[in-house]
């Protein structure tokens, strides 16, 4: 075998295990956002309520920034999953405090405000990828 396919031999593996445990801590992250928001995104979405999916696409994708700049830097897989803990839970801190400041905005994804949900995916897009720079580190090691 040429050099090419042994590195990608003993990396696959490896890539499996970690993108997996992205996508687990990912979906879990997901999970529990839509458990803490007063609303029901995915019954809204199944309803036709645009307002909340475009809410929960927003959050999604606000959860994945912040993993996918711990698994592009962590050093062993426990870095990823201490690192990418401790990003989503800020992301859901984030999330929950504003839902404080913009008040409402249950009641106004339920009527389907679409600027309500586009305020809400800008806030959370925002801050992911303030927390994704943060988090992403690998050469500097600042901390």
């Amino acid at each position: 075998m040429g050099g090419e396919t042994l590195a990608f031999v003993e990396a696959f593996p490896r890539f499996l295990l970690w993108t997996g445990a992205a996508g687990v801590m990912l979906v879990i992250a997901s999970t529990i956002y839509v458990l803490l928001t007063p609303w029901k995104e995915l019954a809204l979405v199944k309803q036709g309520n645009s307002a909340a999916g475009l809410a929960l696409a927003g959050a999604i994708a606000g959860l994945a920034i912040p993993i996918a700049s711990c698994l592009a830097s962590s050093v062993t897989l426990i870095d990823l999953v201490i690192w990418g803990i401790v990003s989503l839970l800020i992301q859901l801190i984030v999330y929950r405090l504003v839902d404080v400041i913009l008040t409402d905005i249950p009641k106004r994804i339920e009527q389907e405000e679409a600027g309500a949900a586009i305020v809400l995916i800008a806030a959370k897009l925002s801050s992911a990828l303030i927390l994704a720079a943060g988090l992403w580190d690998p050469a500097l090691q600042r901390f």
